[in-house]
């Protein structure tokens, strides 16, 4: 799926937590329901197959509980997608990438191999540290290939490491600098690897055991200076990037280092940066739901061209699915430290909601999702506010941004105060009951909203008639 990922590093952040943020979106033309799920060790299958590409393959006997968010139907598979497990170790999966004819006619891609709907449901329930969720992905991609390029991030408390896939069967990781954050639209990303750590102490980085000589073999290496240049050699060159990809790495780097003289068609934007200030959840959200504010490119504009306005593929979309973000504390206690920041559809429109992640359930209004338009659930009330207040853009704006910041106050209060309460009682009934309360809250404000964008959407529909009986 199209996809946009944010990675920031512990000592990039404002709390020194990890965060590995990622939107899903849908396919032109589709939207894909999506609903907050927790997964329970008796729910997680021991033998696995998928609906998309039929492969089956047998699982342990051990899975730990972790979050999800799943399709809301199922029709196509599960579709996991992100979440944390109870070992606070977490998964987002996957960034939709792009490659070129020379890698996929070296490693042609598995028709009958693993892919996004798989990913999480194979690996998330078996790891116990972001390395390992690297050595055990890159195990299933090696056995049983892939149909589809993808990046997915893994984290714990201490590190976050990105991989990358190469072809059907091939795969490069790279460890996130501590003091840096990291910009992933649709497009293969690592722009440097380090052979001699990933075949020796794997410090910064891993790969499969043959990539140097899979490289070689295929005179991939497109380097002038002898240099290996994994962006070139394994990724896209296309056109299409420039409209599709490279512009929201730009703006992203723009946003957090807005000294860089980058533009939005550079080719050579880096992977990672250290930012100019501490990275803050709010942050994550606002880069992630952006649509080239304060830019001539920026959709929304009231006087502008119109041909730049639309030039380039925004960040928050209207297909966005929902945009998750799991927070790992190092400062409270481990029962505590994994929060889980959710919303779903337009992230231009939603709020960004805080999950206690070690919690057997989850309150109604994130896991209900019919497959027809409903306000049972947080996902189809914020794709009806979304669609009702975009074509109102300029009145609802200041609703909106009311919503959000109102949301995510009560969303830190609400964790700062069962922080303190969990920490006294050391009960973890209270996360749950956080949740809940949170998901009350919520709820009421999201159908203020709701109420209110209808009003302004109704009075402005084109039949209206100002004269009253």
């Amino acid at each position: 799926m199209a996809c946009t990922t944010l990675l920031v590093g512990k000592n990039a952040s404002y709390d020194g937590s990890t965060m590995i943020a990622r939107n899903e979106d849908s396919c032109a033309g589709q939207f894909e329901t999506k609903k907050l799920w927790v997964v329970t060790p008796e729910q997680q299958p021991r033998h696995y197959k998928s609906v998309i590409s039929k492969v089956e393959i047998d699982l342990p006997d051990n899975p730990m509980r972790y979050t999800s968010v799943p399709s809301g139907d199922g029709i196509q598979g599960i579709w996991a997608a992100a979440g944390v497990n109870e070992e606070n170790i977490s998964m987002t999966a996957t960034e939709t990438l792009t490659s070129n004819p020379l890698v996929l006619g070296a490693d042609p891609l598995v028709e009958n191999g693993i892919g996004e709907e798989d990913l999480v449901t194979l690996t998330l329930p078996y790891i116990h540290n972001a390395r390992e969720g690297v050595i055990r992905l890159g195990m299933l991609h090696e056995t049983y290939g892939t149909y589809e390029m993808n990046g997915i991030a893994f984290s714990d408390v201490n590190e976050i490491w990105w991989f990358e896939t190469i072809g059907g069967h091939h795969w490069m990781a790279r460890r996130v600098p501590d003091d840096c954050y990291v910009v992933m639209p649709n497009q293969l990303g690592i722009d440097y690897f380090d052979f001699e750590d990933a075949y020796g102490k794997q410090e910064n980085y891993m790969c499969s055991s043959d990539l140097k000589e899979f490289v070689i073999k295929n005179h991939l290496n497109l380097s002038m200076d002898g240099n290996f240049d994994p962006r070139s050699t394994f990724g896209s060159h296309s056109d299409a990037d420039h409209v599709y990809n490279t512009p929201r790495a730009w703006y992203m780097l723009k946003y957090f280092n807005p000294e860089l003289d980058i533009q939005p068609l550079d080719d050579n934007l880096p992977w990672c940066y250290k930012p100019n200030k501490k990275i803050t959840v709010e942050d994550v959200k606002y880069i992630l739901s952006s649509h080239y504010q304060g830019t001539e490119y920026d959709p929304y504009l009231k006087h502008g061209n119109k041909d730049k306005m639309n030039c380039f593929r925004t960040i928050g979309i209207n297909r966005n699915n929902f945009l998750s973000c799991v927070q790992l504390r190092p400062y409270v206690p481990k029962q505590i430290q994994a929060v889980e920041w959710i919303c779903f559809a337009s992230n231009v429109y939603n709020a960004f909601i805080p999950f206690y992640g070690n919690v057997n359930e989850v309150p109604a209004f994130y896991s209900t999702c019919e497959s027809h338009a409903s306000t049972n659930s947080l996902y189809w009330t914020s794709r009806i506010i979304a669609a009702l207040a975009d074509p109102e853009f300029n009145e609802t704006n200041a609703i909106i941004e009311r919503y959000q910041e109102k949301v995510a106050s009560i969303g830190h209060h609400i964790i700062n105060q069962y922080d303190e309460k969990f920490m006294e009682t050391k009960d973890l009934h209270m996360l749950v009951e956080a949740n809940e309360e949170i998901a009350k809250q919520v709820q009421e404000l999201t159908y203020d909203v709701l109420d209110k964008v209808l009003f302004i959407r109704s009075n402005n529909m084109k039949n209206k008639f100002s004269l009253s009986d």
